[in-house]
């Protein structure tokens, strides 16, 4: 594996952790929102990664790895919470309002690891560069 290979491999992982990050910030950002553009409450959105395995990534390692990357955002259709609010404006018939269903502590949780794993690509980076860097020096 190259050195420039291992800087892609990071940068895919820092790609990934920064829309997973963007996601959990949205899912925050819209806890309270019951109306949207498409009708209905917000719905909790999840970041789906994919990877290749073990035994692919080694036999993949003569001719380079993959990184990982987002297959896809999961909308949770499920996840909804009905509250008693007959003075809302977006109360059905009966008089409950439909909210979204997100754990506060869950999304910060979330946004925690994904901070702490892109914080780990940002330290591989750098020790990618050190590693080109002495490289550099062996030459001069």
């Amino acid at each position: 594996m190259s050195l420039i290979t291992a800087l892609d491999i990071n940068a895919s992982g820092l790609t990934a952790q920064r829309q997973r990050v963007e996601v959990s910030s949205a899912n925050l950002a819209n806890s309270q929102t019951t109306r949207t553009a498409e009708g209905g409450p917000y719905l909790r959105r999840d970041v789906i990664f994919s990877s290749v395995s073990f035994a692919e990534a080694m036999s993949d390692a003569k001719s380079g790895l993959n990184g990982v990357e987002v297959s896809g955002i999961f909308e949770d259709e499920t996840a909804v919470d009905r509250r008693y609010e007959p003075g809302h404006p977006d109360a059905d018939g009966q008089g409950y309002v439909v909210y979204p269903n997100i754990n506060m502590m869950e999304e910060m949780a979330n946004l925690v690891e994904a901070s702490r794993s892109y914080e780990a690509n940002i330290s591989a980076v750098n020790i990618v560069k050190t590693m080109i860097s002495k490289t550099l020096e062996i030459g001069k």
